[in-house]
């Protein structure tokens, strides 16, 4: 499927690629068009035999896990997404315009391959944290899989020179400082 500029990208590991019956002709091979975050990876875990996709921001490492999904599920991995992205999001404290904004970005998705070795190292190493949190709290219905998004997406990530992933999230769509604090005045002693 060849697009110029198309939607917003996923990028899938081949293992999702398997589970979802994507074929080489159903990827796009174009980059997709311009936005804040721009592609996610996507990866199929299994955690304690139950099918769960971690997800992946490119740019951010900001992520995301779906637990115990079915094929059908996985089938439609946009709608998945879309839903699971914009519930993190408001969990994380986001202001309802810019989930809004986010959303609005990826309101089309389409599928693609793998192309950074730095993004698919963070995953694996996400993917770890996430099998031993979810395990130790219970396993993939544990009401605490929120919490362990939440504590994963403050976790130093190398590949971000040790910043946390929700931290670069959320400067991207901060508003810009117009201007340098001003200092505190000093009085003059008399």
């Amino acid at each position: 499927m060849l697009i110029d500029k198309p939607m917003q990208l996923i990028r899938c590991t081949q293992k999702l690629q398997k589970e979802m019956g994507l074929k080489k002709d159903d990827l796009v091979e174009a980059e997709s068009r311009f936005s804040f975050l721009g592609s996610w990876h996507a990866n199929l875990l299994l955690i304690d035999r139950k099918k769960c996709l971690l997800f992946v921001n490119d740019k951010t490492l900001s992520n995301f896990i779906a637990p115990d999904v079915r094929r059908a599920e996985i089938k439609n991995l946009g709608v998945l997404f879309q839903r699971y992205l914009s519930c993190v999001l408001f969990a994380e404290g986001m202001s309802d315009g810019v989930i809004e904004k986010i959303m609005e970005e990826y309101r089309e998705v389409g599928y693609a391959g793998t192309n950074s070795k730095s993004v698919l190292g963070s995953m694996k190493d996400l993917a770890f944290h996430y099998e031993y949190h979810i395990l130790s709290e219970g396993g993939v219905h544990s009401p605490m899989v929120p919490e362990i998004i939440h504590k994963l997406n403050r976790m130093p990530m190398g590949a971000l020179g040790y910043k946390y992933p929700i931290e670069a999230l959320k400067a991207m769509y901060e508003a810009p400082q117009l201007t340098a604090p001003m200092d505190k005045p000093e009085l003059e002693s008399e």
